[in-house]
């Protein structure tokens, strides 16, 4: 008797050079989310204001609406200024929060000359079941991380 293959989907990886130091990449990433994360990107009912990563693990990862009402993304794993910051997601295929799922985002940066290279793996998308396949697209896409980590580096570019 055979054992049947399970094939789950690759985790999506994308990087970006910047020029800025790794502390300064890393600050813009992660204090500074909410400059460069489209406001299309929201769950919550009232126009996007803010994200928000708390400098610390164990911290909250959510947004802040304009009219103050905030809606959890997930939790801080690991806060490690200018080497790398690792975020558990928790929305499900739906983009609704759930506390009982999470799959993980790891972001680094390394220093290359007079530039940094920022790595982001969003992996664990094996976790989304049969809607996994989905999930990877759409966090693989133009308007998944190749599109955010583009309004990352223009948002980096703006902060020199």
């Amino acid at each position: 008797m055979s054992k049947q293959q399970t094939i789950s989907p690759a985790p999506v990886k994308r990087t970006v050079r910047v020029k800025a130091s790794p502390s300064r990449a890393f600050e813009v990433f992660a204090a500074g989310m909410g400059k460069w994360w489209p406001k299309r990107h929201a769950i919550g009912a009232s126009p996007l204001a803010d994200v928000i990563v708390e400098p610390r693990a164990g911290g909250r990862f959510y947004e802040r609406g304009e009219d103050g009402c905030e809606c959890e993304w997930g939790r801080v794993i690991a806060y490690e200024p200018g080497k790398r910051v690792a975020l558990g997601w928790q929305l499900d295929a739906d983009w609704r929060h759930d506390p009982d799922f999470e799959v993980e985002i790891e972001v680094t940066f390394k220093a290359e000359g007079k530039a940094t290279l920022v790595s982001l793996e969003h992996r664990n998308l094996e976790r989304y079941g049969e809607r996994a396949e989905e999930a990877a697209a759409s966090l693989g896409g133009d308007s998944g991380w190749t599109g955010l980590l583009a309004s990352y580096a223009e948002a980096v570019s703006a902060s020199a």
